[in-house]
């Protein structure tokens, strides 16, 4: 038990300077450090210092390679001679060549940076990282040349997706797309620096948020033998209560989402009861939808979720009282989900050990960025599932071959990890990318043949890009289907209110030629029809007279 607490305690430090997918620390700098020197102007962070240039590098890319080069505590030219040793002639090809060796320097020093305590506070890392997107966007001296002068501040969905994920509190490979969506969708599908600084900001203040939260002496006593994570709380007092249904019966109080289950404490007059405990974590048929509340049992409000487990007699049913709408019905079902789900896919695949809490902690992250979303005010609404990692592979068609590619990169991670001799460690001065292979930030793949940093390929997608790629494409093939099928209805429809029209345009003429004539915009026309109608009426007066006398 000792021995898991440790871990525990072990995961949560890399959770503060957050855990590398699949890494552990190499090489720390001095924590509470920051090791990038940008000078006081973050916007000024091109100016690459003393480093030698790299020829064939765009001004943007020579700056970040060297700024690399510090953080790593090396020189440009080290970095390049490492590269050449290590990179395959497939990934040293010269059309690819300035772009493959900036994605190396990128992510080597991201795995560095990293580890420091508290980095995403600091705005330097935060702007290098952003600015390592720009480069990759103009990666060579020719490219620099094509770029269009009013985009080059802002970075596209490619660059993000090659970049982000390489920080695993930042985004993951499989929600990276929609996150990129969400955070340019004010900027005409292309993010900015402020946007990203401000999604960052808030990240780091939900971390903090989480490590900070509040809870009773009771609750402490139930979570701390799982060491689980509180991840969110509502119906606190400064809030509006959450509403437990059972039966016929309501309890006004608190819920909390921990890492392994969801808790329920009812109000007091001024403390809250014994939690009530409903169970994420192990195998109980566990099932939560979204369900319709009411006043005496009435369906009529949408703003519920309904627990069911095998263990409860009858479902429980936790409302979310709301003036309008039901987005904190959605928020709470979302992220509850996540939990779930995740729990399933540790089942599944029979992840354990280090392995199991780290991929927990993927679907902590996922709800950690939602939060981070909800501060910067862009509506989210009914696309909580597209940023949190289960949800979406839950929802995704082909999200099932993306679980089984993750499961699959977990085991031969673990599997390389155990087949490396002891002895290896010793060998650190082969070079650096030995050093990282050692410790699991690099793994080398067929002997070498390519460069991995946590799930990021150099020059290439890993396995689980690619099938979260198809997997998208998949899924924008059935939108645009139904987006088709749904334009047929209306178009139908529009066809028959079209053809209504022009069966009844007679009418509608008439109707305003007789408006015109009443309007005497034209007198003359009027006049005219005025003795026509005047004509036959007498002509009509006078046949009927002649009849009538005659009768």
């Amino acid at each position: 038990m000792a021995m898991m607490n440790r871990t525990r305690d072990l995961l949560m430090e890399g959770f503060e300077g957050l855990v590398r997918e699949g890494s552990f620390s190499w090489g720390l700098p001095r924590r509470g450090a920051s090791p990038v020197d940008d000078g006081n102007d973050p916007d000024s962070s091109y100016s690459s210092g003393k480093q030698a240039s790299v020829s064939g590098l765009s001004p943007k890319a020579n700056a970040v390679v060297s700024r690399c080069a510090r953080v790593l505590g090396t020189s440009t030219d080290e970095l390049h001679y490492d590269f050449d040793m290590q990179a395959s002639d497939s990934i040293k090809q010269q059309i690819n060549y300035a772009r493959n060796f900036l994605e190396y320097c990128c992510l080597r020093a991201l795995a560095q940076a990293s580890q420091v305590a508290g980095y995403l506070s600091d705005k330097s890392i935060r702007r290098l990282n952003f600015d390592m997107m720009l480069a990759w966007e103009v990666p060579s001296s020719s490219s620099q040349l094509t770029v269009k002068v009013e985009v080059e501040s802002t970075v596209s969905l490619e660059a993000f997706s090659r970049i982000a994920p390489a920080i695993p509190t930042i985004t993951d490979v499989v929600t990276c797309s929609n996150l990129f969506d969400v955070l340019s969708s004010s900027s005409g599908g292309r993010l900015t620096f402020p946007v990203y600084d401000k999604y960052l900001t808030g990240l780091d203040r939900a971390i903090k948020k989480m490590k900070g939260q509040s809870e009773s002496s009771l609750l402490s006593g139930q979570r701390s033998q799982r060491g689980e994570r509180i991840v969110e709380i509502d119906g606190t007092l400064t809030t509006q209560p959450v509403l437990e249904h059972v039966r016929i019966s309501t309890w006004p109080g608190r819920l909390i989402l921990t890492d392994h289950a969801l808790y329920f404490e009812a109000l007091r007059v001024v403390t809250y009861d014994k939690p009530k405990a409903y169970e994420l974590a192990e195998d109980l048929k566990q099932s939560v939808k979204p369900e319709l509340t009411g006043p005496w049992g009435s369906r009529l409000f949408d703003k519920a979720v309904m627990y069911k487990s095998a263990t409860l007699t009858e479902p429980v049913i936790l409302e979310f009282p709301e003036l309008a709408g039901h987005f904190r019905r959605d928020y709470w079902l979302a992220i509850i989900s996540e939990i779930l789900y995740v729990h399933r896919f540790v089942r599944k695949f029979d992840i354990s050990g280090i392995d199991k809490e780290e991929t927990i902690l993927k679907a902590v992250l996922s709800i950690l960025r939602l939060q981070a979303i909800e501060e910067l005010a862009i509506p989210v609404s009914n696309r909580f599932e597209s940023l949190l990692m289960f949800n979406l592979c839950d929802k995704l068609p082909g999200g099932d071959v993306i679980l089984e590619t993750l499961a699959g990169s977990i085991s031969s991670r673990r599997s390389a990890q155990v087949s490396q001799p002891v002895a290896s460690s010793a060998r650190h001065s082969m070079s650096p990318f030995a050093v990282l292979s050692n410790l699991g930030v690099v793994s080398p793949i067929n002997n070498g043949e390519r460069l991995f940093v946590g799930e990021i390929v150099v020059g290439e997608m890993s396995a689980l890009q690619k099938v979260v790629t198809e997997s998208m494409n998949n899924y924008k093939k059935v939108e645009l289907a139904q987006a088709t099928v749904d334009g047929v209805k209306v178009d139908g429809l529009d066809t028959n209110l079209a053809v209504m029209k022009e069966l009844l345009s007679p009418v509608s003429e008439l109707w305003r030629f007789l408006v015109l004539l009443a309007s005497w915009d034209e007198p003359i026309k009027s006049m005219g029809v005025v003795s026509l109608f005047s004509c036959f009426g007498a002509l009509v007066f006078g046949n009927f007279h002649v009849l009538y006398k005659t009768n």
